[in-house]
């Protein structure tokens, strides 16, 4: 298994703010595997720091496996060694990858209880303002890395019918199946946030990392809500993919959704 980040940040807040930003940029393919980073004396020019800095930063960066620094020959990107297959989700076949994912990963419960549902809660899954829910988080990884910090309301009513065991072992869209749900689909939204301090731990990376947030809204056939997902992602072990289709004629044409038409990759 990898070890945590927050080990290998680098001392000083300078030297961390390059660190995170070269950690991204290899994260997200900006910079690729076998491609030379500039001189330490360019770097320190584009980040505005000492190279005293950057070369905590390059040290720390070493130390996570991302780069290879070789006396002469300069420092290049290395992630041809790195574990953990990033996961991809397909937002065209949604369904059926979650039941995929939750299969092919594991979980460890963190907390599990009952209570009112928050606000926000409340309303996407339009229920009674005290009307309880199951409250559990999870932490959800892949060859034993952690790479989303998940939390789901479901209406007391349905989760009742599984236990905290259950949930800890049992993908939870399969749950409510056995629950008696028909679910018939969901929405999803998605933006950014960064990693506080729990967060942080949880998934072994720095406090302040980037990550993908998601909330999802999934509804039965009835249209009753049946659960409220709120997850975060970290970046280079979890992307969003969406096939797109080019539709209409002449100037109208542009760019729409391929729903049900997958890119051809598996997540």
């Amino acid at each position: 298994m990898n070890k945590p980040e927050k080990s290998l940040l680098p001392d000083g807040a300078k030297a961390r703010q390059v660190y995170l930003s070269l950690r991204d940029q290899i994260a997200d393919g900006r910079l690729e595997d076998g491609e030379n980073l500039p001189p330490e004396q360019k770097l320190a020019q584009i980040y505005a720091v000492s190279r005293v800095t950057i070369r905590r930063a390059l040290d720390a960066l070493a130390a996570a496996g991302l780069i290879v620094r070789r006396a002469g020959s300069g420092t290049t990107v290395s992630t041809s060694g790195k574990s953990g297959k990033p996961m991809a989700m397909n937002l065209a076949t949604l369904m059926p990858q979650l039941v995929e994912m939750g299969q092919s990963t594991t979980a460890r419960l963190l907390s599990f209880s009952y209570g009112a549902a928050p606000e926000f809660v409340a309303t996407a899954l339009r229920l009674d303002p005290k009307e309880q829910v199951q409250i559990a988080t999870r932490v959800r990884s892949a060859d034993e890395i952690p790479f989303s910090h998940l939390t789901t309301y479901v209406p007391a009513a349905i989760a009742s019918n599984y236990s905290e065991n259950d949930l800890a072992t049992t993908p939870l869209f399969k749950l409510l199946e056995l629950s008696g749900v028909h679910i018939k689909d969901a929405h999803q939204s998605v933006s950014a946030t960064l990693a506080g301090p729990e967060v942080a731990e949880a998934l072994g990376i720095a406090v302040g990392s980037a990550l993908l947030s998601l909330r999802r809204v999934v509804r039965d056939v009835n249209d009753n809500g049946v659960e409220f997902l709120s997850g975060l992602y970290r970046p280079d072990m979890f992307r969003l993919e969406m096939p797109l289709t080019r539709v209409g004629a002449e100037s109208a044409r542009h760019w729409e959704p391929a729903i049900g038409k997958p890119s051809g990759e598996q997540p």
